[in-house]
């Protein structure tokens, strides 16, 4: 029962993450094509363009790292477990803690940079997007990423016995 309720959220925060990677890269591709046209076409240029693309660029890095984890696609050097296949399991499991604690630091910091812009209500000079709803990516995506890893881990630990 329990099992087949986490699929089930497994799967409705995997279409999330996908969609709001389409959604976000489309957003930008189709700004910075306007954009272009815009400049060579009309020797105009839309100021807000390049600030989309650049948040757009922050979030789909985060959140692709979640993508990335569930989906093992994380970049890895497997030199050591090409020459001894033994260890792969052993240095998975590793890997896998240290992904841990990076998603831990990625929350901890990112809470801290995030109630920072909170306190000083910045915002983005063209836009004026509050900066503190681009800080906060950091601390969700943390902790989708943990538990992205703890999935992986799960999964692992399933297929071994």
């Amino acid at each position: 029962m329990l099992g087949k309720a986490l699929r089930k959220v497994d799967t409705v925060v995997t279409h999330i993450e996908e969609w709001t990677l389409f959604i976000i890269v489309t957003a930008a591709l189709l700004s910075l094509f306007v954009n272009v046209v815009l400049r060579y076409g009309f020797n105009y240029t839309l100021a807000w363009s390049e600030e989309l693309v650049r948040i757009v660029i922050i979030y789909s890095t985060f959140v692709g790292a979640s993508v990335a984890v569930k989906q093992r696609a994380m970049i890895r050097i497997d030199a050591i477990v090409q020459i001894f296949p033994r260890l792969k399991p052993g240095l998975t499991f590793v890997t896998n803690l240290l992904m841990l604690g990076w998603a831990g630091m990625m929350v901890y910091y990112g809470y801290k940079m995030t109630h920072l812009q909170y306190l000083t209500n910045q915002k983005t000079i063209i836009m004026q997007i509050p900066l503190v709803i681009i800080y906060a990516i950091m601390p969700v995506m943390g902790v989708m990423v943990f538990i992205r890893t703890v999935q992986v881990i799960i999964q692992d630990f399933r297929n071994k016995q």
